[in-house]
């Protein structure tokens, strides 16, 4: 950090963590995305939704923006797409028949065996300059920030 950014008030945005963290984030979606983007005619928020269905099936769209933390616009976008391209179902859940869920449908599934290595690949990549103790510190702290509160007071 640069002793400017010290000064209260200055924002250098390339000292100021959630930039950082948010650049870091776009460029890494970014490059994993080129990795099957064109080959699987799937977008980012595409995936990012039919990854979260791959590891937990029967979620509502409202629970699969929660969990990928982007907002119900771009999943509601992503999730009429996938449904219209018969990658992804809507049924109604087995405890509620009232609510409706989705899930991969055989075809989603193929796609996510598919991708699923091209990602894991990227992310060996990424971490094979790390040893095993910074790995096991990157996660912790990952963990930390994920977990901390980060709503901010208005007064």
């Amino acid at each position: 950090m640069s002793e400017h950014s010290k000064d209260p008030e200055t924002l250098l945005l390339a000292d100021f963590l959630p930039y950082r963290l948010s650049v870091l984030s776009n460029r890494i979606s970014r490059s994993i995305a080129d990795g099957y983007e064109e080959r699987f005619q799937l977008t980012l928020p595409e995936w990012r939704v039919m990854a979260v269905l791959g590891e937990q099936p029967d979620l509502s769209a409202g629970q699969v923006a929660d969990r990928t933390a982007m907002d119900k616009v771009a999943v509601s976008r992503a999730v009429s797409k996938l449904l219209d391209a018969g990658r992804i179902e809507r049924h109604f859940a087995n405890e509620d028949k009232r609510r409706s869920v989705l899930a991969l449908s055989e075809d989603g599934h193929k796609i996510y065996r598919d991708v699923t290595p091209i990602a894991l690949e990227y992310e060996a990549k990424l971490l094979e300059e790390f040893s095993d103790d910074e790995k096991r510190l990157l996660d912790g702290l990952l963990v930390k920030l994920n977990a901390s509160q980060l709503e901010t007071s208005d007064g």
